[in-house]
């Protein structure tokens, strides 16, 4: 029977061998995820042997991960906003990045009572649940052109106890009947419209890291020729569904702020910012209707 402790080290030189980085943190992560034990559990028992079922299981994950295949994806968890999410091959894996958008609408929202909120690309639903989760009385649409993703996201608003504060609407864009159906006084509006829209220009995916590259989504990813297509497309559509004084707030890449910028100036935004991450790279643009 093999002890815990040679089995975490073979799990870590398979993966280093792979060129995974950080490969005894995934291997020790995805020991944890198939025994269920803490840190101070194995360092109490390293020696002990594991149940032989369980070691083909880990050594199945760990080929997996050693194929680059996603942490998150093997184990189908991300943590976000201090939130476990369910994730899959069919959405974006939560990124600590975005959290810079939800932190800065939290601060835009603060003392709106009731905000409504619509997050346009929800994916995972990580955004919008998050903030649903933050604020007791905020309410929220998630509008996503994957149903699979949708799928996603229900998931997770029902594990976050969220569910009869948040919708989802499967939709290109604005382009679908719950959009459209109503026009004029009648038109649904939000306090904030919220998105992290497929932004990579199409040029550059197959350069992004491979577990990005190869198991993310591509719908998610590529945004199209200069990666502004979605920008344009939200800001021009999306101010008809907020309020006067409503906030615009995107995830956008580290060089792409000064033209979202000048795009939400251009349709006539003001307050417009550009907020960096916690790198102090460009991560957040934002603007009031």
């Amino acid at each position: 029977m093999t002890s815990l402790e040679t089995l975490l080290k073979e799990g870590t030189k398979v993966l280093e061998q792979h060129k995974i980085q950080e490969a005894r943190l995934d291997a020790w992560l995805l020991l944890e995820h198939v025994t269920g034990m803490n840190r101070a559990f194995y360092f109490a028992h390293s020696a002990d042997g594991i149940e032989e079922e369980k070691a083909d299981r880990y050594r199945e994950l760990i080929r997996k991960r050693a194929g680059h295949v996603p942490l998150q994806h093997i184990t189908h968890q991300a943590y976000f906003m201090g939130f476990e999410f369910y994730v899959n091959q069919n959405v974006l894996v939560p990124r600590q990045d975005t959290e810079t958008l939800v932190e800065k609408a939290l601060e835009v929202m603060k003392g709106k009572k009731t905000p409504g909120i619509l997050d346009m690309c929800t994916g995972s639903g990580c955004i919008l649940l998050s903030l649903l989760a933050l604020t007791g009385d905020a309410y929220g649409v998630g509008a996503d052109v994957s149903p699979l993703a949708l799928q996603v996201a229900d998931k997770n608003a029902v594990s976050l106890e969220v569910s009869d504060r948040a919708v989802f609407v499967e939709s290109d864009l604005f382009s679908s009947a719950f959009f459209q159906q109503n026009t004029g006084k009648d038109m649904p509006q939000y306090d904030i419209l919220i998105s992290n829209p497929p932004y990579i220009r199409s040029a550059e995916i197959e350069e992004l890291m491979e577990e990005v590259r190869d198991h993310d989504p591509r719908l998610a990813l590529d945004g199209h020729e200069d990666g502004l297509y979605f920008y344009r497309k939200i800001v021009s559509e999306g101010k008809a569904f907020l309020k006067e004084n409503g906030w615009m707030l995107f995830e956008i890449g580290y060089d792409q702020g000064e033209a979202v910028k000048a795009l939400m100036r251009e349709n006539g935004f003001f307050d417009v910012q550009i907020v960096k991450d916690l790198t102090g790279l460009d991560r957040v643009v934002l603007g009031r209707r």
